[in-house]
């Protein structure tokens, strides 16, 4: 689907599956398809505070995400009510998929986080993707997964992922 389409639809649901079942999904503002990377807008889905320690997740803050069809992460920009940003949330995933009026994704458990001043980013749930056994029952997702989180923390690291999402 192209961004310039006259018949693209104005949101998705986006659809994140952990393990083949639904783990949480929610109504997006389609901002753009390219026909790779399919960029949305959503308000903070979950029912209730997410107090991670580095960052809280609460009513009123808005999530811009960035997917790709052909690359296995999400970059999730964090801002408040205010629209002050607060980071980037990244998922380590299998490829994007668009279908139905869904935008499908399936999380491989890592995850990295970059606060807005860069002066913190962090590698995430990697005891959690160790514990997956993905790297004995999918060794090439395993291997396309850590490359992701090695790739994004790079980014994170040399300055940013603005020249990404540009």
């Amino acid at each position: 689907m192209s961004a310039n389409s006259t018949d693209r639809p104005s949101s998705l649901e986006v659809v994140l599956l952990k393990y083949g079942r639904t783990k949480i999904s929610y109504t997006a503002e389609l901002l753009e398809d390219d026909g790779n990377r399919v960029t949305v807008r959503a308000p903070w889905a979950g029912d209730a505070v997410r107090d991670f320690g580095f960052v809280r997740f609460e009513q009123g803050d808005v999530f811009t995400e960035y997917y790709w069809r052909d690359r296995w992460y999400a970059v999730k920009e964090v801002r408040d009510a205010e629209g002050v940003l607060k980071g980037w949330y990244c998922d380590i995933t299998r490829p994007a998929a668009v279908s139905g009026g869904e935008l499908i994704v399936e999380d491989l458990d890592l995850d990295l986080w970059r606060s807005a001043d860069g002066k913190t980013v962090l590698r995430l749930d990697e005891d959690e993707f160790a514990a997956s056994g993905l790297t004995t029952t999918d060794p090439e997702a395993a291997t396309a997964a850590e490359n992701a989180l090695t790739e994004l923390e790079r980014l994170a690291l040399e300055g940013g992922f603005e020249a990404l999402l540009d």
